[in-house]
C-alpha cells in the first residue's frame, strides 16, 4: 500500500544527515571532472531523506546520484541540491515471506552497489542477478536507466520498487506502472489521490528482485567470467563513465564510432578510448567541457558518415564554466533524470 509521512516521529523531523556547501562534484563522479554543487546532502537513512525533501522549496532543483557513474557534471557546477544515496540507503536482505521453492526475493536499497547485490544473491543461491556484477553503479541508478549488459537488463528481474517524491511520500510501484525500454524508464501518466496529478519527480529508494534458484559456486564462476570479459574489453585503468551512447537497433555504438576512425580522438585531456570506442576517458587533466565537446564531435561525425543518430546514454547536468573551453554542439537526446 502507498505510504505517507503521517505519524512521523519527532526524531524523524530533525535532519540527521550531512550537508556540504559548494562541494566539488569531481570527488563524487567516476569521470573525476565537474564543478561544485551549491548544496550536497548525504541523508542518514530513508526517514531522514523524506524529511529533507519536505524541507526544500518546491522550485529547488534536485539531483539524486549514487556512485556518480554514467554522469557528466559541467564545469560551472550544479545549482540547487545534489542528494547522494550511495552507502546510505543500504538495506539488503532476502525476504523470508516472499522466498519460495525454486527462487526467492532480494530487497535492496537504492544506495547498494549493483556488484554487492549480485554477490549477495549468489551467496543465497539465487541466480539472475549475475550481470549486475559488471554494472559500475547503484541499485537506484540501475532502476532509473534500466542498466544492463550481456543481454540482461535490470527491469527483467524487478518485482516491485519503492519511490519517494518531493513531499517525502513513499509509493510502492510495479513494472506495470512504467514504460520500460532499452536504457530508459518512465512513469506512465496516471492520477491518484482523487484525481490529483502524480508529482513528476519521484526517485527510486528500493527495489525488490525476483530471482531463480541457483548454485553458489556456478553463479560466482559466471560473475568472474563476466568481470574478466569486462576487464579485457573496457578501459578501466582511466576515469570514465561507461558507455557514452546507447547501442542503436541491430548494431553497436562502438562499432560505428570505430568505423569512423575515431578511436584515440582527443579534446584536451579527454580521449575516445583506443580500447573501446564507446568509452571516453579522462587521461588526467580533462575538463567537463572537453568531454562534452568530444561527445558532440563523435555524435556528429557518426551521423554524417553513417546516417545513424546515436542517442546519448550518459546524463549531463549543471552549467558550463563562465569561461574556458566551449562545450560545443551536443546531441541533446539522452536521458536527464534519475540517479546514477
Amino acid at each position: 500500500m502507498p505510504e505517507t509521512d503521517r505519524g512521523m516521529s519527532a526524531e524523524m523531523r530533525v535532519l540527521r544527515g550531512t550537508m556540504r556547501v559548494q562541494e566539488p562534484l569531481k570527488k563524487h563522479t567516476s569521470w573525476r571532472v565537474g564543478g561544485a554543487a551549491e548544496r550536497l546532502y548525504i541523508p542518514a537513512d530513508l526517514d531522514d531523506l523524506r524529511y529533507f525533501l519536505r524541507s526544500l522549496a518546491q522550485d529547488e532543483p534536485i539531483h539524486v546520484m549514487g556512485l556518480g557513474s554514467n554522469l557528466l557534471v559541467r564545469d560551472g557546477g550544479v545549482r540547487g541540491t545534489v542528494v547522494v544515496l550511495h552507502a546510505r540507503l543500504d538495506d539488503l536482505r532476502q525476504s523470508p515471506a516472499e522466498g519460495g521453492e525454486g527462487g526467492g526475493l532480494i530487497v535492496a536499497g537504492a544506495g547498494v552497489t549493483c556488484a554487492k547485490l549480485a554477490r549477495y544473491a549468489a551467496s543465497r543461491h539465487l541466480g539472475g542477478a549475475e550481470f549486475l556484477a559488471g554494472i559500475p553503479g547503484t541499485v537506484g541508478g540501475a532502476l532509473a536507466m534500466n542498466a544492463g549488459c550481456h543481454g540482461a537488463e535490470t527491469w527483467g528481474i524487478v518485482e516491485q520498487v519503492r519511490t519517494v517524491d518531493r513531499t517525502g511520500r513513499l509509493r510502492e510501484r510495479t513494472p506495470g506502472d512504467y514504460e520500460i525500454g532499452y536504457r530508459q524508464v518512465a512513469l506512465k501518466p496516471r492520477s491518484e489521490d482523487g484525481g490529483a496529478d502524480v508529482p513528476n519527480e519521484e526517485w527510486f529508494v528500493q527495489g525488490s528482485f525476483r530471482l531463480r534458484a541457483g548454485d553458489d559456486s556456478a553463479l560466482r564462476r559466471q560473475m568472474r567470467e563476466l568481470l574478466a570479459r569486462r576487464n579485457d574489453s573496457q578501459p578501466l585503468n582511466l576515469p570514465n563513465a561507461g558507455s557514452v551512447f546507447r547501442n542503436p537497433p541491430g548494431d553497436f555504438a562502438a562499432r560505428l564510432i570505430e568505423s569512423c576512425g575515431l578511436k584515440g580522438l582527443r579534446a584536451g585531456g579527454a580521449m575516445v578510448s583506443p580500447k573501446h570506442a564507446n568509452f571516453i576517458v579522462n587521461t588526467g587533466e580533462a575538463t567537463a567541457a572537453q568531454i562534452e565537446a568530444l561527445i558532440g564531435r563523435v555524435h556528429d561525425t557518426v551521423k554524417k558518415r553513417t546516417g545513424v543518430d546515436l542517442v546519448r546514454e550518459v546524463r549531463i547536468i549543471g552549467v558550463p564554466a563562465a569561461s574556458g573551453v566551449a562545450p560545443g554542439r551536443l546531441a541533446d537526446n539522452g536521458p536527464e533524470g534519475g540517479a546514477s
